[in-house]
């Protein structure tokens, strides 16, 4: 428990039940005394300090009454507290939640109140213990672990919304992801279960892939089984054709968490949405697939879920089936190095032994180097002809001062993933936007989203991932893109720098830019162009005399005659 050092925790929670015990019959202030201590003991002292006895002692015994009654499941309850309807007030939107105690259950919430665009101001979350009559009726906190069950009790504080209509999706969107997670974790110890029975199935029958491959898709799925992944649903696939047409049949039955079978539909519907050519690629005898999916995880971590896809095959080696799993890479995943990870570790193994540079040179290691350091997700998604085009790419550009783009497109033709390299110097966020609106226009996409990474190198690398409608991205010339973010990229001061060396030569114009080039003030750099400022810059050398004084006049090329 936090606490400040003179107790004040304890002052304000000794205020609160002595508040209980001079309002309330003896017999609920039994049960409402050890309920406040509970509730207010892990609360930050600064917290507590912001509220009045009042509304601390309001808060309180509003959540114990909606915990009096409780059946199962969940309960949750999204209002604006009023002095005289609820007897205590608060500035925010109040989310009273009682339920079983589970995990994830306080980062989800947090993931859909930033989905809301609201700002969480406060959260207390103590865990009790309690004990109900067969009807659900709270009668005591339990003494010890022999009688009651944990509960979670949640009091959540937001921005405050008055609309009935925003207090209604609040609730709507809470009781959504909080049903998602009460399916993950009652369905976790069924998918390890079917984790482990796909990792025992692979190879039976076998995939017609190189044995080493499939050996080592195995050991990845171990690896992922050795607490490096969340898994958040599974579900089972049959390829079929019907009317010369591939489709996905969902194997009744099989889903399960974020996957569990809702509706009517016995196919998958982003499947279904593929155009002919990405269907194709379901009959590829490439025994796993890793790739991002293009929904946001409501459990545990905001981000898109990684969806990992185990081929089965029939004895003839013919592609029949997918067995589906997502959810999220823990931290190890990325934290680790790649060396370490099967699948990553033969990538690994295969560019830099493709690349040929002798072992221990210096070439060798900066290009280990390149490879630890690549965007994580981008690493497990990639193949490898594409790492080592890329990988060789960034190794060629080194520190040299330039722009530089690789391009990733998903395999289901659901976003397109760009890797910039700039001038670590030069980058700001108005660059990054005109960035990242001109590769959303280049590939017809939607959204984007963005990452920025700062390392002891010159340059800093920006990804950015477009998402797309999932059916066409269009052809791009990589190259010319590349020149198109030069030009949106291009500062001011890139233009005087180039100005002054073809006006001065290389040697006297980085001087003059070096001396000069950061000393112009935003009015100036609105108002006149770079190549007026080589014409002042040569003005200011010019400036000899003992009083530093000078003057240029010129008539403006807009002005009238």
């Amino acid at each position: 428990m936090t606490q400040s050092d003179d107790g004040t925790s304890e002052v304000f929670i000794d205020a609160v039940a002595e508040r209980i015990r001079s309002k309330l019959p003896k017999a609920q202030a039994e049960l409402a005394e050890p309920f406040a201590r509970k509730y207010l003991s892990q609360v930050d002292p600064e917290d507590l300090s912001e509220r009045t006895i009042d509304d601390l002692y309001g808060a309180v015994l509003s959540h114990l009454n909606f915990v009096r009654k409780h059946t199962g499941g969940t309960r949750i309850r999204v209002y604006n507290p009023h002095l005289e309807e609820h007897g205590w007030e608060s500035t925010h939107t109040v989310i009273e939640i009682v339920g079983d105690d589970m995990s994830f259950l306080v980062d989800s919430i947090g993931i859909e109140v930033n989905r809301q665009g609201l700002t969480l101001h406060l959260i207390i979350h103590p865990v009790m213990r309690l004990v109900r009559d067969a009807k659900g009726v709270l009668l005591r906190m339990a003494a010890d672990d022999s009688e009651g069950q944990y509960e979670s009790i949640i009091h959540v504080e937001v921005d405050r919304r008055t609309e009935p209509s925003d207090l209604q999706a609040l609730q709507d969107g809470l009781t959504h992801i909080l049903t998602d997670v009460r399916a993950a974790v009652s369905d976790w110890p069924a998918m390890v279960e079917r984790l482990n029975e796909i990792i025992a199935g692979v190879g039976h029958p076998p995939s017609p892939e190189d044995p080493e491959d499939i050996a080592e898709a195995k050991a990845f799925l171990e690896w992922l089984a050795a607490d490096n992944f969340v898994l958040l649903g599974c579900r089972d696939y049959k390829l079929e054709s019907s009317g010369g047409e591939n489709e996905l049949h969902i194997v009744s039955g099989s889903g399960l968490g974020l996957l569990r079978e809702t509706g009517a539909t016995h196919h998958s519907v982003s499947f279904a949405a593929l155009p002919p050519q990405l269907k194709a690629q379901a009959h590829l005898p490439q025994l796993l697939t890793i790739t991002k999916s293009n929904t946001r995880s409501t459990v545990h971590r905001q981000g898109y879920l990684d969806h990992i896809g185990v081929k089965l095959f029939d004895k003839k080696g013919k592609v029949v089936g997918e067995r589906r799993i997502i959810g999220l890479l823990t931290s190890t995943a990325y934290n680790t190095n790649p060396k370490r990870i099967p699948l990553l570790r033969r990538k690994v193994s295969n560019v830099i032994e493709r690349a040929g540079f002798m072992r221990g040179s210096h070439a060798a290691k900066a290009l280990a180097t390149i490879l630890e350091q690549y965007p994580r997700d981008e690493l497990f998604q990639i193949s490898t002809e594409e790492l080592f085009a890329n990988a060789t790419g960034i190794q060629r550009l080194g520190e040299r001062q330039r722009i530089r783009l690789f391009v990733r497109r998903d395999t289901f033709a659901r976003f397109v993933s760009c890797l910039i390299y700039v001038p670590r110097e030069n980058y700001n966020t108005e660059q990054r936007k005109r960035m990242q609106a001109l590769l959303i226009e280049a590939f017809e996409g939607t959204t984007a989203e963005f990452e920025v990474h700062f390392s002891e190198s010159a340059l800093a690398r920006i990804l950015i991932i477009v998402r797309t409608p999932g059916s066409k991205v269009p052809e791009v010339d990589v190259r010319e893109l590349e020149e198109r973010l030069v030009r949106v990229a291009r500062r001011w001061e890139d233009d005087l720098r180039q100005a002054l060396l073809e006006h001065c030569g290389e040697e006297r114009g980085m001087l003059l830019f070096n001396r000069y080039g950061a000393g112009f003030p935003a009015g100036y750099r609105e108002s006149y162009s770079p190549r007026m400022a080589v014409h002042d810059i040569e003005q200011f050398e010019a400036i000899d005399g003992s009083d530093g004084l000078a003057m240029s006049l010129y008539v403006p090329l807009e002005a009238e005659p």
